[in-house]
């Protein structure tokens, strides 16, 4: 069950969707939210000439590095104030790190919650400048990411769930890290796309939904050539889902994230929250 809820937050604006939605997500009864702030500092080895001027270099740095805190001293301030605020019992955590360092504090910490909650990294216009915190918490936290579009308002509680399913190692971990989730919903569809003649995985889902007290209701697409996640996104659009559950594909190699290309399609254009595991 889901109850310890983890929430990225840097001072931007969209902190406050995050908050919203993880609020949703923490129970009533027992629930905790835990804010993440993540204040980048300078790093001084980016910086540093190879053709001397170091000691210019070092002032400078130094000079970002105290500001950097001091903005952060005001955002922490911030966010403490607006977690009090909040229906349910919250704490703060603050990391002043470089950004070669952040993304391993953080997925560090990840794993002392149920689920992380981040804004989508990608797509038109988005800076990604927390891509790489987004790509460690999925591939090295163990836990489940909820990824939220920005500038998504979740209006009340999930009433229902798309899980998309393939019977992949993946997909089995997303529907584990977000099976409360999943048993709270009003309304779930399991959507299986290019089944294979064989009916046993959709027997086998259904009946394993069914001992969670889930009734699934099973609907199998064709791509007809369209990408994954496209068509996992319009039959969200079209069920009125209001989180889709999946696998996230990928695997790393020397600390760098590569996306399977369902995975990164969802990450660029998906208008809904998804929850994902690796």
């Amino acid at each position: 069950m889901i109850r310890d809820v983890m929430v990225h937050l840097d001072g931007s604006p969209e902190d406050e969707i995050r908050l919203e939605y993880g609020q949703i997500l923490v129970p009533s009864e027992g629930g905790h939210l835990i804010g993440v702030f993540t204040n980048l500092l300078p790093d001084m080895s980016i910086a540093m000439p190879f053709d001397g001027g170091a000691a210019a270099v070092v002032q400078i740095v130094t000079e970002l590095e105290q500001q950097a805190r001091k903005d952060g001293d005001a955002a922490a301030g911030r966010l403490a104030d607006r977690l009090t605020g909040l229906q349910v019992p919250t704490e703060l955590r603050r990391f002043d790190e470089t950004f070669g360092t952040m993304s391993i504090k953080v997925t560090e910490q990840a794993r002392y919650a149920d689920l992380f909650v981040a804004t989508r990294p990608y797509g038109a216009g988005d800076t990604p400048v927390w891509l790489d915190l987004v790509e460690s918490v999925l591939f090295g936290s163990g836990r489940g990411l909820l990824i939220v579009p920005p500038g998504y308002r979740q209006q009340g509680p999930m009433k229902s769930v798309l899980v998309a399913w393939n019977g992949s190692r993946e997909a089995a971990r997303a529907l584990g890290e977000g099976l409360s989730l999943v048993e709270k919903a009003d309304r779930t569809v399991v959507l299986l796309i290019d089944p294979k003649p064989d009916a046993a995985m959709e027997s086998e889902i259904k009946t394993h939904l069914s001992r969670h007290g889930v009734a699934p209701e099973i609907v199998s697409v064709e791509s007809q050539g369209r990408r994954v996640a496209d068509v996992v996104l319009d039959e969200a659009r079209r069920l009125s889902a209001d989180l889709v559950v999946m696998g996230g594909y990928g695997h790393t190699r020397l600390r760098e994230q590569v996306f399977g290309g369902a995975t990164l399609d969802m990450l660029t254009i998906s208008d809904r929250p998804i929850l994902l595991a690796h």
